[in-house]
């Protein structure tokens, strides 16, 4: 038999495995001999051997024994069959009891399976958990536990084991998995590491049977870490050439060189009302650069909530504009395109630069105009939402695509976006700070720019936390809201949620509205803000608190990016354990956009140690980047970005948080394996690899979606 039929052998057919293990098997999407060895535990349990009289309740044991009695019996309401063990070592006895709801275990030939396999005086050895047991004089024993029968010379190398704790789904049991896994194990030598023995030896990895051996059972600690660290490795590996050969696919496209000066950037820049930060002029330097190139520039953009990345990717627009070339500019919500377009409008008009709004609401008559104006090219930069992905959007020449917050977007969206024009340069923003792990796997194709500096003048946002409980005192923050408007200034109050839930014991934004305007600030209007607003409603709220009618504005996550008042110098964040450090600093860049000192209040009633420890760090630190790595550390990189669709790789044993070395070092070996041959015909099982993960991948994706 070939080593691809062995290892693509169905389950069903597995001469180590039943067929009610196989169909229980693929509940979980296992269905062949690869499968099983590549689903991976998630974690391991340390068994500790011991002796029978020292175990305690509680204890992770493994236990040595000789069996005393084997039985099985029907509890007393007949749901459950009991098998219960009585095994003994030379310091005392133990019960140990497995309890099994199916009625397969009523069966009297399962039962003469289960006297065969497990006589009187065998030697065995057990692992499991010491729980209270009424079957035991002692009043303790082990339920559910794993018994393997042995020999005497076997039982006396035992120390300790590290048990596989696999993910489950309802009826399968780990025990289940771990014996179809053993058996699986068995076809070990059939499989072959893909990765070159020079790589593996360069970069200290262990190869693949060891690694997938020692994943599923190591004999210790050391062998589990070495065989996660390859197995790790090779989640980051396979990314790596992925994201590469994407990038060097790209730039092999035929582009659009640009001037990186010219009459419009110079007219921009000299009339620009504030000084550029040295970020800014750094930023604007790697733009231009790679939009000279005679390949499209795909480029991320990270700057902290108001860096001026908008300023930025106006430079990048009037390269292509100047040129003869349209620009598309696609953000994620309405209230942020809308803003986009109100500031590059006003600083683009004195430069004869026709600009045009395209979202979900603009009107039939208006929207038809921008199709005929962006068809003929009489338009030179539309901004819009998802609306300018649609059919009847075509450009006479898109030169540059830009796109805002993009992994808010799906992926699908970015492309179609991209492909109204023939291979467009392609600027990518973001105010959410990515730490440099999740930045390197989830837009490890682009090139990376930060904008690491805030405009001179700003001062540091003074962030305090409230929470005194039971009950969170606010008039602090208030009072500071009263002094702030009294002032002529402007306060944000953001909620969690619309309307009240009876699940959920949250503040909601209506009523919050109304409470305030009635108890707390009758002398001022209170305006509302939120997502189930019609599009002319929340642009009316928007302007509203823009010009200063209502100074106070009660919103949802809604103004999270896109509402940009400079007089609005306090936000009160009620709920602040509900959300992420990424987020909460995204809102609390909503103020400090101006000279005046500016405040946030954290406002909660109930905080868990792991809440307090995220909302203090709040307190301390402005660096958004900074808070997004400790947000990786504590929530993961789903939460980071906070989307399905944002591009983040689903990682088996990887852990961006911890494994950065391995990251970088899979990042070197994947140059070091194209750099001898982009194409990969000189490494085929790397390329036959590479193909199944994609394709599994694939697999995910279409799952999600559906």
């Amino acid at each position: 038999m070939t080593v691809l039929i062995m290892l693509d052998l169905s389950l069903s057919r597995f001469a180590g495995i039943n067929d009610t293990e196989a169909r229980q098997l693929k509940k979980l999407n296992l269905t062949t001999i690869a499968d099983l060895l590549h689903y991976y535990p998630r974690k391991h349990i340390f068994f500790k051997r011991t002796r029978i009289k020292d175990i305690r309740i509680g204890d992770n044991v493994t236990l040595v024994g000789k069996i005393v009695s084997h039985d099985l019996m029907d509890s007393r309401k007949g749901g459950l069959t009991l098998q219960i063990w009585r095994i003994r070592d030379k310091t005392g006895r133990v019960t140990c009891t497995r309890f099994h709801n199916h009625p397969r275990y009523k069966s009297k030939q399962w039962r003469e399976q289960q006297h065969q396999a497990y006589p009187p005086d065998a030697i065995v050895i057990i692992t499991g958990q010491v729980k209270s047991d009424r079957y035991n004089s002692r009043g303790i024993g082990i339920h559910n536990p794993q018994i393997e029968v042995t020999d005497l010379a076997t039982a006396k190398t035992v120390r300790s084991i590290l048990t596989p704790i696999y993910p489950l789904t309802k009826g399968i049991t780990n025990e289940t998995i771990q014996r179809c896994t053993r058996a699986a194990l068995s076809c070990i030598d059939y499989l072959e590491d893909p990765l070159p023995s020079p790589l593996r030896a360069r970069f200290g990895l262990a190869n693949l049977q060891e690694a997938i051996a020692n994943i599923h059972f190591p004999k210790n600690q050391e062998r589990l870490k070495h065989a996660r660290d390859r197995l790790a490795f090779d989640e980051f590996f396979y990314l790596a050439l992925g994201m590469l050969q994407r990038r060097r696919a790209f730039q092999q496209q035929p582009g659009i060189p640009l001037a990186k000066t010219g009459t419009l950037l110079d007219r921009f820049a000299g009339g620009l009302p504030f000084s550029l930060t040295s970020a800014q002029q750094r930023v604007i330097r790697e733009i231009l650069n790679d939009m000279s190139q005679p390949q499209p520039m795909n480029r991320l953009v990270q700057g902290d909530v108001g860096s001026g990345k908008t300023c930025v990717a106006c430079f990048a627009a009037l390269a292509a504009i100047q040129a003869g070339y349209q620009v598309a500019l696609m953000a994620p919500t309405e209230i942020l395109a809308r803003q986009h377009y109100r500031k590059i409008a006003k600083w683009f008009a004195p430069l004869g630069v026709s600009t045009s709004l395209l979202t979900g609401s603009t009107a039939t008559q208006p929207r038809q105009t921008i199709y005929r104006k962006i068809a003929s090219g009489q338009l030179s930069l539309l901004v819009g939402t998802h609306a300018l992905i649609q059919k009847r959007v075509n450009f006479k020449q898109l030169g540059l695509v830009i796109c805002d917050e993009s992994h808010r977007f799906g992926v699908v969206a970015r492309h179609q976006l991209q492909q109204k024009g023939h291979f467009p340069h392609v600027l990518t923003m973001t105010a959410t700070p990515i730490p440099r792990t999740l930045a390197l796997t989830a837009y490890g194709d682009l090139a990376i720019s930060r904008i690491d500096e805030l405009p001179l003048g700003r001062k540091p946002i003074l962030t305090q936390l409230l929470s005194n409980s039971p009950k969170c005192d606010r008039h602090i923050a208030y009072q500071r809201i009263r002094e702030e408007v009294q002032q002529g200034r402007q306060a944000y109050i953001i909620l969690p949620l619309v309307e009240a839930s009876d699940k959920l014991d949250l503040k909601a934004a209506i009523a919050e509205r109304d409470r305030l305007s009635v108890q707390i600030f009758p002398e001022f209007s209170v305006g509302l803000l939120h997502g189930r607003m019609k599009a002319d409603e929340k642009q009316q709220a928007i302007a509203h608190f823009q010009a200063g009618k209502t100074p106070i504005l009660v919103s949802t996550t809604v103004v999270e990016v896109g509402v940009d008042n400079p007089l609005a110098t306090v936000i009160l964040i009620e709920h602040a354990e509900r959300f992420g450090l990424a987020q909460l600093h995204q809102l609390r860049g909503r103020v400090g956009r101006s000279q005046w000192q500016s405040y946030c209040y954290l406002a909660s009633d109930s905080l868990s140690d792991s809440s307090r420890a995220r909302l203090e760090m709040m307190e301390r630190c402005q660096d958004g980047f900074e808070l997004a790595e400790f947000d990786l550390q504590l929530r993961g990189p789903g939460k980071v970005l906070g989307t399905q669709q944002s591009g983040i790789p689903k990682f088996a044993l990887a852990d961006l948080s911890e494994d950065e070395a391995l990251l970088d070092a899979a990042y070197r070996a994947a140059r070091r394996v194209l750099k001898k041959d982009q194409t990969l015909e000189r490494f085929p099982a790397l390329a036959e690899e590479l193909k199944r993960r994609r394709q599994l991948d694939d697999l995910c994706d279409r799952a999600v979606l559906n």
